[in-house]
């Protein structure tokens, strides 16, 4: 799948017409929304992806990434000029997919938008695996958890979390390990946004028993 749907909400005119240019290039529909407000009315249309600047008239970005969040598992891109770190880690934590601190090379933007969309919306033809474990079914195909016939509800970086470690019942998986698979290689961020997947998958799957092992990450046990 090629002709993604973007929907980029950035106050800064020329930067978000640079791009948008880069995006449309990739053959992607990108839309501009210049304020949080008008952003917040079109969520309900639900892109591919939604690109936001923090810094935002009307609805700034982190009230904006909740109410996504709230309404749709649609993956996001926080994009700042503020404080790097104490940015990065509120987006992480409110359930942003990925960080880029301005200024930034459009080429960037675009590399780390096509990786993740790559994640989410993998086309690929995948064998259909269903992992059963303490009355929850895990369908890695079609990302989805249910709890005997009740779906559960999940993120895309609950999801992935939880795919990684009930692949590996029983097996040790450091920190880096989870990031390499949920964030992926160029992520360097704060290992918190670990500790706080864990834990909220650990409030939505309580009957999955996800071990901490202090001082080097996570394992699932099998009962």
């Amino acid at each position: 799948m090629d002709n993604y749907k973007v929907y980029l909400v950035e106050d800064e005119k020329n930067l978000a017409e640079v791009i948008k240019a880069y995006m449309e290039k990739e053959g992607w529909d990108v839309t501009i929304f210049p304020d949080g407000k008008e952003a917040h009315d079109n969520i309900s249309k639900a892109p591919h992806l939604w690109v936001l600047d923090i810094m935002l008239p009307g609805m700034d970005g982190y009230q904006l990434l909740k109410a996504i969040k709230a309404d749709q598992d649609t993956p996001v891109i926080f994009i700042s000029a503020r404080d790097k770190d104490l940015d990065r880690v509120l987006g992480l934590e409110l359930g942003s997919d990925d960080y880029l601190a301005k200024p930034f090379m459009p080429e960037e933007l675009v590399i780390r938008a096509k990786k993740l969309l790559k994640r989410v919306y993998q086309t690929e033809v995948q064998e259909d695996k269903k992992i059963e474990l303490n009355g929850y079914t895990i369908d890695t195909n079609s990302r989805t958890v249910h709890d005997y016939e009740q779906q559960i509800e999940l993120t895309t970086k609950e999801m992935d979390l939880i795919i990684l470690l009930t692949s590996n019942v029983g097996n040790a998986l450091s920190r880096e390990d989870i990031i390499e698979y949920v964030w992926g290689s160029d992520y360097f961020g704060s290992e918190r946004a670990v500790d706080d997947v864990v834990r909220r998958v650990r409030k939505k799957l309580p009957r999955i028993h996800v071990e901490t092992l202090y001082g080097y990450g996570y394992r699932v046990l099998s009962s």
